[in-house]
């Protein structure tokens, strides 16, 4: 074990380590501190030699509902409410970027739910596999927000039209869907049985030459991926603008109320 924060914890298990997000009460959503928490724990295995590969998946029974929206609420009604708010974007906007340029592979094993930004998340790690009750999905738009991350990484993956369906629809898919689509690469008979396929995958890819994968991945996701990066910021941006909006306050509130909301 290399650190245990609690909300998010890191086992070494060579050649793989996992991340583990773990606010499983709050469906491992992420709020501030565990997006630090999850930079952290990437900085310090970038410096473990022995680890080939990382593999990140949640707690309990989702992979991530995405953004903490009772923090998005919270910054949204706070004296310096556009700092706070813009401040946390920044942030996920950094730890995608650091998981697209760190330099081993990513395998995101998606036990539950990956909604929002856990979807983004998902779509950031290099290969993809999931547990039968994975669901990924953008519901943004239902809350008045705008899946900026999300969306860039989508099209990136999968391309336009699909990123489309995904965004605009705000429906939610099953793994198997996901599959079909492309960006879900294997799909596993059981949840109990995903980290071991997923700690299999990474020791296969610790027989391949460490700098090969390095440059390999970084052809992938900075050269060929030079212009999604630039779009990650746009979206980032985007995403900004949607919480200056009275929609986006409806929308939270709506949500936080159980109610169905009425958009101004």
């Amino acid at each position: 074990m290399i650190t245990n924060s609690s909300i998010v914890d890191v086992r070494v298990d060579f050649p793989s380590a996992t991340v583990i997000l773990n606010r499983p009460a709050a469906k491992n959503a992420l709020n501030s501190e565990s997006l630090k928490k999850l930079r952290l724990a990437f900085s310090d295995l970038h410096q473990e030699k022995k680890v080939s590969a990382v593999i990140v998946t949640g707690a309990g029974d989702s992979f991530s509902a995405g953004v903490d929206l009772k923090e998005v609420q919270s910054n949204l009604e706070a004296e310096n409410s556009q700092e706070k708010w813009q401040d946390q974007l920044m942030a996920m906007n950094e730890l995608l970027e650091v998981l697209l340029r760190f330099p081993k592979p990513i395998i995101a094993a998606v036990n539950g739910p990956a909604l929002g930004f856990g979807f983004a998340l998902a779509l950031s790690a290099d290969l993809l596999i999931a547990g039968p009750t994975a669901t990924f999905g953008c519901p943004e738009i239902k809350r008045g927000l705008v899946p900026g991350l999300a969306a860039p990484l989508l099209a990136f993956r999968l391309g336009s039209s699909l990123a489309a369906k995904y965004c605009l629809t705000a429906e939610t898919v099953t793994a198997k869907q996901a599959n079909q689509d492309g960006f879900c690469h294997e799909i596993v008979s059981k949840t109990d049985l995903l980290w071991a396929r997923a700690h299999e995958i990474a020791k296969g890819m610790a027989e391949n030459c460490p700098q090969a994968v390095q440059m390999t991945k970084k052809l992938l996701n900075e050269t060929i991926g030079e212009e999604f990066l630039t779009h990650l910021n746009l979206g980032t941006a985007n995403s900004a603008a949607a919480r200056t909006t009275e929609a986006a306050k409806e929308g939270l509130n709506a949500f936080h109320e159980k109610r169905p909301p009425n958009w101004p």
